[in-house]
């Protein structure tokens, strides 16, 4: 009777431990397949994901290659990249509606920053991303209201950061890469109960602009040219955006 008891149970562990590597892999083909789909209409750029490992039981997981072309009208065919992102998701949330991120952690980053007159590849995108869900004034109201129904899930994430980033401002021969500083967000769409996919990547893509807009004016030695006091001050409204949104 042992003996039968130990077989069984030994069969249940094997079941659950192929079960568990098979929701593993299932899960990691869905967001791969789903984020592939959903971020370009989002972005309104090229956008690719290689390959994602989610664990349905720890929530832990990696984001692999992740690739962002930039709008149309620049040089460059990337505005960004990340070699990896690694993700803490609350395991019951993945049942839900309503998924939370405890932590997302983008380590060395790479950005392709563009500037031209007042203009730049990153706010460009980030101007896409507000026509959708009608953020600021640039949305109609028709806009709005397809951005609010087409929300069919929500996200939150309770600690957002992005470390040893870089920035490559310009391009050819006289692009210079510069080091982005470390970025915290907290609490993003946690007190609201979530957001949409297109609020959550519009405020951190803010955060971002104001980030590499500071980090290129910090590093560019003041000549009083247009182009670095209009970087400069795109950073402080985008902080004000944040700041306000928050």
């Amino acid at each position: 009777m042992k003996k039968l008891i130990l077989i069984i149970l030994g069969s249940l562990l094997a079941l659950t431990f192929i079960g568990a590597v098979v929701a593993t892999l299932f899960l990691g083909v869905i967001v791969t397949k789903g984020f592939n789909t959903f971020a370009p209409k989002i972005i309104g750029t090229t956008v690719t994901l290689d390959s994602a490992s989610i664990s349905p039981l720890s929530g832990s997981g990696t984001l692999n290659g992740l690739f962002v072309g930039n709008p149309l009208g620049w040089q460059s065919d990337k505005a960004f990249s990340f070699g990896k992102v690694h993700v803490s998701i609350s395991p019951t949330s993945l049942l839900g509606s309503h998924i939370v991120f405890n932590e997302v952690l983008i380590d060395s980053p790479a950005f392709v920053y563009e500037t031209k007159a007042i203009a730049s590849n990153i706010k460009d995108m980030l101007n896409n991303i507000e026509k959708k869900i009608g953020l600021f004034s640039s949305a109609s109201p028709g806009e709005a209201a397809a951005a609010a129904e087409g929300g069919a899930f929500k996200l939150a994430i309770r600690n957002f950061r992005l470390e040893n980033g870089t920035v490559l401002h310009g391009v050819g021969p006289n692009a210079i890469t510069v080091p982005l500083p470390s970025l915290v967000l907290t609490g993003i769409g946690v007190s609201e109960g979530g957001i949409t996919p297109n609020q959550l990547v519009a405020t951190i893509m803010t955060a971002v602009l104001a980030n590499i807009t500071k980090a290129v004016a910090d590093s560019t030695p003041q000549v009083g040219e247009p182009t670095g006091d209009t970087s400069t001050d795109s950073a402080a409204e985008a902080v004000e955006k944040t700041t306000d949104g928050s």
